[in-house]
């Protein structure tokens, strides 16, 4: 789950679509319709405002105005209707964390809208306020090393795997033909 401290503008169609889905998962652990992601770090910042479903409540509005842009059209009736919400403190810090780290992210998946956003400065959700700081606690790069060291056990064993799938496959390309190649006595008949 990521919910960017950035604003939405920033994300391509693919990160839209996707804080779009995460909020609304945030917005369900809040509200306590799931039993996952509870004690999730990026919701910490929700919990510690007086009305944490109004503030993911605020959050997803900027996220639908931003969707409503782009020609869109997410549910706004999904989103939690609350009281008025202050501004949330976000440390300058986490900006440039969040803004490094989508960059890379831009540059892999949608290299022209990368491109687009290196002529940007960062602006942040109208949610937050920057203030001095670093990295949150909640949105540090343990939580991505952790992921990350997750990925490469899964890219281990899926290689494990697929390097057993690979001599199981030439085991059945050598005892029968592949579609599209011929066998020897084929070969000869055409050859005489």
């Amino acid at each position: 789950m990521r919910l960017w401290s950035l604003h939405p503008r920033h994300l391509d169609s693919r990160g839209l679509v996707a804080l779009w889905r995460e909020g609304l998962l945030a917005q369900a652990v809040l509200r306590g319709e799931t039993k996952g992601y509870r004690h999730h770090p990026q919701l910490v910042r929700f919990r510690a405002q007086p009305s944490a479903v109004s503030s993911i409540g605020a959050y997803l509005t900027a996220v639908h105005v931003e969707s409503i842009s782009r020609g869109y059209r997410f549910d706004a009736g999904k989103i939690a209707q609350g009281g008025s919400v202050g501004r949330m403190d976000v440390p300058r810090g986490q900006v440039e964390f969040e803004w490094n780290h989508l960059m890379r992210k831009l540059e892999v998946r949608a290299p022209e809208w990368y491109e687009r956003q290196l002529a940007a400065s960062p602006v942040v959700h109208p949610l937050f306020r920057v203030v001095a700081g670093g990295v949150a606690d909640w949105g540090t790069r343990r939580s991505v090393d952790t992921r990350t060291n997750h990925s490469a056990r899964a890219l281990r064993r899926s290689n494990s795997s697929s390097a057993m799938r690979s001599t199981d496959s030439a085991y059945v390309s050598r005892s029968r033909p592949v579609a599209g190649s011929c066998s020897r006595r084929a070969l000869s008949r055409t050859t005489r």
